[in-house]
């Protein structure tokens, strides 16, 4: 089997050891395509290293077949064609997860169109709706709102007749996410978002992969019981709070990581994807944005598009042919 080996942090398509058998509540899939995620380039660079236990290759989704099946799983079958969200191991031929983890594709689902959901639509759904509470008529700032979970989170939210106002970071990127379902926006090279957004109205709920730069504005906005969900820390870890602010305004902070998560957990989130998320997909009313793919021994042009902030969706790894 090969996968992508960092070495003395440049990837390379290298032969590895193989799978060992699945243990009881386990497959292994046969990988066709991998999503590409932030955390991909955080760990490339020793800054997110997996959980314990988990694989050091990179990749935290992917779709393919089930080719081997651990004792005691029942919903999945060989042969079935399904997308997984992982601790790790994407980038490679073959990968091992626990049952629970995985979802058999959305009916009228392509290989290519599964490996765009997981990351995106699992972190959106957990973030804005199982941990954000987001209740009828609230509003949601959505920061990256180009990016994979924030493509997906603008539909969720214009599905379920949610106002979500968006940032990105160019006026293409806000012309992009209105045609999503994005009731306004603002272009973050054109100052602070913070009036912008008081002029529509404020935020009951704000999505955030950004962290420390925003902060001071992210509260300015907020609504009373406003709650800030904490996704990333694309610009920084360490911010100045304003606790006055925070208790006046009964404003709630909120830190989620979901690729540490337990299986049991995630397999809380994927059960409420298949009842609130798939058939949405099936009937056309919200769809996964990929904005191009890679082969996998041109991973490294793939962490460069993303690290220049240039796309609109997902970026995907070719990685086998099923």
């Amino acid at each position: 089997m090969h996968a992508i080996v960092i070495e003395d942090g440049q990837p390379s398509w290298q032969p590895v050891p193989e799978l060992i058998s699945p243990a009881a509540g386990e497959v292994v899939i046969k990988v066709a395509w991998a999503g590409v995620n932030r955390a991909d380039l955080m760990q490339r660079a020793g800054h997110y290293p997996p959980p314990q236990g988990a694989s050091d290759i990179l990749g935290l989704e992917v779709s393919g077949v089930i080719v081997e099946i651990g004792e005691g799983v029942e919903h999945l079958n060989q042969g079935d064609k399904v997308c997984a969200l992982l601790e790790g191991g994407g980038y490679a031929e073959k990968v091992k997860v626990d049952a629970r983890q995985v979802l058999p594709l959305p009916v009228g689902f392509d290989l290519r169109q599964g490996a765009a959901l997981m990351e995106a639509f699992a972190t959106a759904w957990l973030n804005v709706f199982m941990l954000g509470l987001l209740s009828e008529g609230e509003r949601v700032l959505i920061h990256a709102g180009a990016s994979g979970v924030g493509t997906a989170a603008i539909q969720l939210c214009s599905a379920l007749q949610h106002p979500c106002f968006v940032t990105v970071g160019s006026d293409e990127k806000l012309a992009f996410c209105r045609e999503l379902g994005a009731d306004a926006g603002h272009n973050r090279h054109q100052g602070s978002f913070v009036d912008a957004v008081k002029a529509w109205g404020g935020a009951d709920l704000i999505l955030d992969p950004v962290g420390a730069g925003y902060l001071p504005d992210n509260q300015r906005v907020l609504n009373m019981d406003g709650r800030l969900v904490l996704i990333g820390l694309m610009e920084g870890r360490k911010a100045e709070l304003d606790m006055g602010r925070l208790l006046m305004k009964r404003q709630r902070l909120i830190g989620s990581t979901l690729r540490s998560k337990s299986p049991e957990a995630k397999g809380d989130i994927l059960a409420e994807l298949a009842l609130h998320v798939w058939p949405r997909l099936e009937n056309g009313e919200i769809k996964p944005l990929i904005d191009s793919e890679y082969a996998i021994t041109d991973v490294e042009a793939a962490h460069q598009h993303m690290t220049q902030n240039a796309s609109s969706g997902k970026l995907l790894l070719k990685i086998g042919a099923l």
